[in-house]
This record gives structure tokens, C-alpha cells and sequence, in this order.
């Protein structure tokens, strides 16, 4: 009896499979037929150098002039730009998770543009064989969807910069031995009267860091407020007018504990968009699910799996604290109270817990109108 090679398995339906591996210059493309494969270089961006590969690919593997073509691509710094791109060429492309990928365990491993081309190619062939669990596929937001999240991802980048800079102003303060209240005082037209620790006054080149640094934090901080007042505007218009989005924002922020920050965020990343048919994948889709470790005599519990959604799951974290303080009352804090009642490790544990149930109660409350059990709304 002959042995079937893997790839033979997928020659039965005459489609060409592709993966693209990106970077700013050169696109790598590996193609096959199912049994055959080649890979061919074009420019990065070229999408109309990738259908003429595409099509020189057809005709080299003796596939028909409008032979199905299934493609895929990790996702990254490329973004959702070139799905759509192909798709509109008629490509049905998928773009995959980069964690799901299966590597090798062996120390050292060969990774180059060409292997990992292969791979991700290999893979595909499997995914379209029906081994689903082959390549986890990202869900692609629409064009409005992936706009409206820019706001809220900006505004988080600002304070962060902005934090940063607050801080090196204190460091470079404190090893001067100077003191300060407030950032106010921070003003070179303050430190200017100011004297160190050891009663000198400010040299040049710290005065010219101090300056430096302080027209940098003056940048993010009126970067923060142009989003934050922005981000307000937009609220205030368009939920007026029955905007879904923005409907199911101001929803949110009638629960006590919730504002427009936190409401903001969970629906342009999560409850706008997407829909799940389970509170299981919900969870999933930001990270908040359990990691098993059960191996022989060998079990422990790893930790949350971290993956999906990483502003979703750091908000739901903060937010987990406030509803603590907001909602003592309701059934989610007694349930947290009851269970995690010591301190130290045991209460950052409990949290995460408290933050998976506490985002599938507000999915439900956004689909249901269900009120968390024992939850206050706004006056």
C-alpha cells in the first residue's frame, strides 16, 4: 500500500494556497497546490505584484484560470489593510494569531523568512483540512470598528508618555535634592529660583534637561486633554442621535463604578463589534482564562492564559478594584469578599477572578439589559 503524504490530502479540491510572510521591503510568498509549493519574493506593498504571482502560480500548477485562492498572514505591524486588500481581489484570506503557531522545542532552531514562510503554509494546509486547531484566525473588525478604537488606544499612549515624563522630572529633581509639592513647581521659571540640596544653584546643563523635560510633559499633558475633551464630544453628539456604539457607552455608564474611560474602551474593543455565543469565549477573546498544568503527579495551575485582548483584560483589572469600592453590595463583591478575605497574594488571585465574572455580567447587561445581581445605578 502507497503512503499519502499530507499535502495529497488537500489535492482533491483544485485551490491555491498561499502565506505571506511581511516586512517593510520584501514580501515572502509561499504557494502550493496541495502537493507541489515554491515560494516567490515581491515588493512590500505591491499588492498587484502579489496577483501576478498568483497567477503565474495557477498557471505553473496547471490550476484552473479561476481556481479559489486561500491565503493568510500573521498578524502585526501590517495591521487589517492588506485582508482587505485581497479580499477585494477576491482572495479569501485569514489572518492568523503569530502565538498560535506551532514551533519547534529543540534550543536552538532555525528561523528565517523562508522557514517560517513554509510553516505558516504548512499550517494553512491543515486549517483548510478541517484541523481546526491548527491556526487560531483574529476576527477583523470593520473599517468604522477599527477607526473608532484609534481614540481611546492614542489616549492611553499619551498618558503613558506623559506619566514617564512626569517621573523623570521628579528623579531628576530628587537627585538634586530638591523637593517638590506639586509639577507646577517643575516650571523652569521656578527652578530658576530654586537651590539644591547642598545649597547651589542649578547647573546649566540640568536646568536644560529640566527645561527639556518639562516641554515634553507639556506636550503629552495637552495631548491627554485634546483626546479627553475629544472623547466627551463624541460621546455627547453621537449618542444623542441613537449612534450603536455610543448608545451602549452611555448604557454602561449608568452602573456606578463604570465611567466613560472604562465604558469607552470595553465597547470599541469588545461588546461594539464582536459577538460571542458563549460567556467561554468571551473570556477568551482577553485572556482571563485558567492555564491547567496536569502531568503525571504534576498539577498546578499556571495563571490566566494572557492571551486576546490586552487592553480589555488590564482594564477589567482596575475596574474589578473600583467595583469593589462603587458596588459593595452587589452579589459579585460579596462573592469576592467571601472567597478572598486575607491579604497579600490571595486578594491580587481573587481579583482576576472578580474581573472574568464581572465582564461577562457587563456583556450580559449590554446584550440583556440584565443589571448585576445587587448592582446601584447612577442617580
Amino acid at each position: 500500500m502507497q503512503a499519502t503524504r499530507n499535502e495529497a490530502l488537500y489535492a482533491g479540491t483544485p485551490r491555491l494556497f498561499m502565506s505571506l510572510e511581511l516586512s517593510k521591503k520584501t514580501w515572502r510568498l509561499g504557494l502550493s497546490d496541495g502537493a507541489r509549493r515554491r515560494q516567490v519574493r515581491v515588493d512590500g506593498g505591491d499588492i498587484a505584484g502579489v496577483m501576478a504571482a498568483i497567477a503565474a502560480a495557477r498557471k505553473r500548477f496547471g490550476l484552473p484560470e479561476d481556481a479559489p485562492v486561500l491565503s493568510c498572514y500573521e498578524a502585526g505591524r501590517d495591521g487589517f489593510w492588506l485582508h482587505r486588500a485581497l479580499q477585494a481581489e477576491g482572495v479569501d484570506n485569514q489572518v492568523v494569531d503569530s502565538s498560535s503557531i506551532e514551533v519547534s522545542r529543540r534550543a536552538r532552531r532555525s528561523k528565517t523568512d523562508r522557514v517560517d514562510c513554509e510553516k505558516l503554509l504548512s499550517l494553512l494546509m491543515r486549517w483548510a483540512g478541517g484541523e481546526r486547531q491548527a491556526l487560531s484566525v483574529v476576527r477583523v473588525p470593520d473599517e468604522q470598528a477599527e477607526d473608532l478604537r484609534e481614540l481611546h488606544r492614542s489616549l492611553a499612549s499619551a498618558l503613558k508618555d506623559r506619566t514617564r515624563q512626569k517621573n523623570r522630572l521628579f528623579g531628576l529633581l530628587a537627585k538634586h535634592g530638591i523637593a517638590i509639592e506639586s509639577i507646577r513647581e517643575a516650571a523652569p521659571e521656578a527652578l530658576a529660583q530654586r537651590r539644591t540640596g547642598d545649597g547651589r544653584v542649578l547647573g546649566p546643563m540640568a536646568l536644560a534637561a529640566l527645561t527639556q523635560t518639562w516641554a515634553a510633559y507639556r506636550h503629552f499633558d495637552a495631548a491627554v486633554r485634546a483626546l479627553d475633551a475629544e472623547q466627551k464630544r463624541l460621546l455627547k453628539e453621537l449618542a444623542a442621535e441613537g449612534h450603536g456604539p455610543f448608545a451602549l457607552i452611555e448604557l454602561l455608564m449608568q452602573l456606578k463604578s463604570v465611567g466613560i474611560k472604562s465604558a469607552w474602551v470595553l465597547v470599541m474593543e469588545v461588546f461594539g463589534w464582536r459577538s460571542f455565543p458563549n460567556r467561554r469565549e468571551l473570556a477568551a477573546s482577553v485572556g482571563l482564562t485558567p492555564t491547567p498544568y496536569n502531568s503525571g503527579n504534576s498539577v498546578r495551575d499556571q495563571g490566566i492564559s494572557k492571551s486576546g485582548n490586552r487592553h480589555v483584560r488590564s482594564l477589567m483589572i482596575e475596574l474589578s478594584w473600583m467595583w469593589l469600592r462603587w458596588q459593595p453590595g452587589s452579589a459579585l463583591s460579596l462573592w469576592y469578599r467571601d472567597k478572598f478575605t486575607g491579604a497579600g497574594r490571595a486578594r491580587k488571585v481573587g481579583i482576576v477572578g472578580l474581573a472574568r465574572k464581572l465582564l461577562i455580567a457587563l456583556w450580559r447587561f449590554t446584550r440583556e439589559g440584565l443589571v448585576p445581581e445587587g448592582a446601584l445605578l447612577k442617580a
